[in-house]
């Protein structure tokens, strides 16, 4: 059985991703989890150094700093869209209505991670040129590739996925924009929560040593930022996916093609139109 599609507005868009999120938890979090325990990991392993007194030197705690804080932040994004091709896999897989589970969402998406990764860097340096100048061609940039993921993960492609992304974001950037500001603010809130109670866990801890207390600070700010990840990470992904189909409805008449492409060749027939152009 396929999804019955139909133009979404705001409110379906996003009752659709919360209803999505909330019945599929374990698989939206287990996807976001699996590369961040790496990221913990080697977070955690910097806070044993500190905690150790390996760095107890000025010189060489700077430089071990710097170095461990690039490892991180490299680790940190190759994960986080990792988890992004994968979970835009899984939202395509309950969107029409076909099984999916952490394993089969990776295994689906493997083909494309090197290219969201790299899509996603020159987006990212891009928009982050567009907010140095001014706020507003930042935003702007930001909203007309807001769909390169998905069209990467479901369409392939490279840099041409911009073009395409622009192509379904006109018209549309303004509703887009709203779905996008109220989930980043949820995340942040939800973010902004974990991180009081785990570092306003560190005053009960009755240590007056620096290395130790500097340890400790720094691991329980890496388990809430692990655990907000994997929480509400997967939202923007998941709204960006529906987004994407529900584009694709309203300019393209996917519905129609889902629909005869199911009747002419059955899953096989739905599974080709939902990652093909028209």
């Amino acid at each position: 059985m396929v999804t019955v599609l139909r133009p979404l507005s705001t409110s379906e868009l996003l009752d659709r991703t919360f209803h999505l999120y909330r019945n599929n938890f374990v698989v939206f979090a287990g996807i976001a989890a699996l590369p961040q325990l790496v990221v913990l990991a080697l977070q955690l392993a910097f806070s044993g150094l500190i905690f150790a007194g390996a760095l107890s030197s000025v010189g060489g705690a700077l430089a071990a700093g710097v170095g461990v804080s690039l490892i991180i932040g490299i680790a940190s994004y190759i994960a986080v869209e990792t988890s992004h091709a994968a979970t835009v896999m899984a939202v395509s897989h309950l969107h029409l209505d076909r099984p999916t589970s952490i394993g089969l969402a990776y295994a689906s998406a493997k083909s494309s991670i090197g290219r969201v990764i790299g899509i996603s860097f020159v987006i990212a340096l891009a928009c982050g040129v567009g907010f140095l100048f001014l706020v507003v061609p930042g935003v702007y940039l930001a909203l007309t590739w807001s769909l390169a993921i998905p069209v990467t993960v479901l369409e392939g492609g490279s840099l041409g996925t911009t073009t395409r992304s622009g192509l379904l974001t006109k018209g549309s950037k303004g509703r887009i924009f709203v779905i996008y500001l109220l989930i980043l603010v949820l995340a942040w809130i939800v973010s902004a929560l974990l991180q009081l109670v785990f570092v306003g866990s560190l005053k009960i801890i009755a240590t007056n040593d620096v290395s130790t207390r500097s340890a400790i600070l720094y691991a329980l700010q890496s388990a809430a930022g692990f655990i907000s990840t994997c929480l509400v990470g997967p939202l923007a992904t998941i709204a960006g996916t529906l987004i994407y189909y529900d584009q694709r409805v309203r300019k393209e008449g996917f519905d129609l093609q889902l629909m005869m492409a199911t009747i002419e060749g059955g899953g096989q027939g739905a599974q080709i139109a939902a990652t093909t152009q028209p």
